[in-house]
């Protein structure tokens, strides 16, 4: 959760005003310059391409080379928070490229997006090599090439000084940096590797960090009274990965690591994949566990060059693909604090508390509420 004092989180129910602060930039956040804020709509959402989009609306806004254009302009935005007897606290709502622009009658409409934007516009003009290097080195190299100046910040829990091998980068700097595939189809991503994610957080700042899970510390307790509008549950199996296997793939003849195998042990879980299903498959046969099912996902990098470092990425894998099939749409107090991976314990009914992972939490700027998707495990009663 991004950073809010203690007084203004309990007093959120209480607010007496929400008022928008919005600004723009076509010095690379060098300077800042105040914007009239019409209306608009933030989207965090940990599934997207971007962490933060939003679309609004400024008035009287200057445009051209010198003003609010969609080639060098950047967009930051705050929600504040009034509560008697104390001044307005300003919460980040996301710094903004220019994806859109429409001229209105009273000023310009955007459609905007977090500057992971930035990054994959950055394309590299011809192939090269990364590496070798520690993955702080690497992913600060490509980063600071398409975002110049910017800090990235390394999230406890995140393995920075892992040795990455050399590897070719032939166009695609985000993949080469979150995750994806070459042209040849061969798994990249420095934080993928690590068994990490990367994003750029609400101020802008890439961010590696783990990948949450619902072990993680609750950030928020949502009572019922702070739920606007009845819980709306549903359930998939879309995605549902409970055994993951990873290797590392030298791709030059040397020695692969791995495999290497994590899978959900947990007894009481729906997902659970059974003692060991790697090396004794047939054991919720024996045992009686007939409502036992494998699903089994394979993870190969050649950025993987230990044991350890895969089964980190085995461990974050699996987390990231258990506890989908359970969700949570509620509509509550809005809280602009709370970020996309973030862990709440949500009154889902008198008494009843579940904890859940929110995926996303779009807000409209100025109100009192929002809209929460989320998703927990499912316990086998």
């Amino acid at each position: 959760m991004l950073p809010i004092s203690a007084a203004a989180l309990a007093a959120l129910g209480q607010a007496t005003g929400r008022p928008v602060r919005a600004e723009w930039s076509n010095d690379g956040g060098l300077t800042w310059m105040p914007a009239r804020f019409g209306s608009g709509q933030v989207t965090p959402d940990r599934t997207a391409e971007v962490r933060y989009a939003a679309s609004v609306e400024l008035l009287d806004a200057p445009r051209g080379r010198h003003g609010i254009n969609s080639v060098s302009t950047e967009v930051r935005l705050f929600q504040g928070i009034r509560v008697p007897r104390r001044d307005v606290e300003w919460i980040p709502a996301g710094r903004y490229t220019i994806d859109q622009l429409k001229r209105t009658r009273l000023g310009v409409a955007l459609d905007l997006l977090g500057r992971e934007d930035i990054v994959r516009g950055a394309e590299l003009p011809t192939a090269r090599t990364i590496g070798p290097d520690t993955a702080k080195a690497c992913a600060e190299q490509l980063l600071g090439e398409a975002l110049p100046g910017s800090s990235v910040a390394w999230r406890s829990g995140v393995k920075a000084d892992t040795q990455m091998p050399g590897f070719v980068v032939d166009e695609d700097r985000w993949a080469a940096v979150s995750g994806g595939a070459d042209t040849s189809g061969t798994s990249t991503g420095i934080a993928a590797s690590l068994g990490a994610e990367v994003y750029c957080d609400a101020r802008g700042i890439p961010t590696f960090a783990p990948v949450p899970t619902l072990g993680d510390p609750v950030v928020w307790e949502i009572p019922r009274h702070l739920v606007t509008a009845a819980p709306s549950e549903e359930e998939t199996a879309e995605g549902l990965r409970n055994l993951w296997a990873v290797t590392g793939d030298s791709g030059s003849g040397g020695k692969p690591v791995g495999p290497v195998f994590r899978w959900d042990d947990n007894p009481d879980s729906l997902t659970f994949a059974g003692p060991n299903p790697v090396e004794d498959p047939l054991a919720p046969q024996r045992l009686g566990l007939p409502w036992v099912r494998v699903r089994t996902g394979r993870y190969t990098s050649a950025l993987i060059t230990s044991i350890d470092q895969a089964g980190d990425v085995a461990a974050a894998q699996l987390a990231n693909s258990l506890g989908v099939q359970a969700s949570l749409s509620f509509t509550s107090v809005c809280n602009p604090a709370m970020e996309p991976g973030d862990v709440v314990l949500v009154e889902v009914a008198d008494g009843v508390w579940e904890r859940h992972l929110i995926d996303s939490n779009p807000y409209t700027l100025g109100g009192v509420a929002m809209t929460c998707q989320t998703r927990t495990s499912t316990r086998r009663l």
